[in-house]
C-alpha cells in the first residue's frame, strides 16, 4: 500500500489525518480508493481526468510524468503538493540594487 500524505488544504476532509495507507497500482487507483475513504478528496485533486492545475503529484521521489497512469509500488510515498507562486518583481532602473 502507498503512504499518501494529505496536504493541509484537504485535511478537513480527512478529519485532520495527515497520512494514510491506500491501495492501488496506479495513481488513478490510489486517488479512487482515497475518495472511497474520504469522500470529496478526488474532486480536489483531479479535474478533466488529470491532476488539477496548480497541484503536483509526486510518487516516490519524482514528480509524475504519466499523470494518473503513474505506477505506484508497495510502500511508496505519494504527495500532492500545491504550486507555490508569489514574490515581487524588482525594478532595475534606479533601484540601486546590485551596486
Amino acid at each position: 500500500m502507498a503512504r499518501v500524505f494529505i496536504p493541509f488544504a484537504l485535511r478537513k476532509l480527512t478529519d485532520g489525518v495527515t497520512e494514510v495507507r491506500v491501495s492501488g497500482g496506479t495513481l488513478r487507483e490510489v486517488i479512487d480508493n482515497l475518495e472511497e475513504m474520504y469522500p470529496g478528496t478526488k474532486e480536489r485533486i483531479v479535474e478533466n481526468d488529470a491532476i488539477k492545475s496548480g497541484l503536483a503529484a509526486v510518487v516516490g521521489e519524482q514528480p509524475t510524468r504519466e499523470g494518473l497512469r503513474t505506477k505506484v509500488g508497495e510502500d511508496i510515498e505519494v504527495h500532492f503538493i500545491p504550486h507555490i507562486a508569489g514574490g515581487r518583481a524588482v525594478a532595475r532602473c534606479g533601484s540601486g540594487l546590485g551596486r
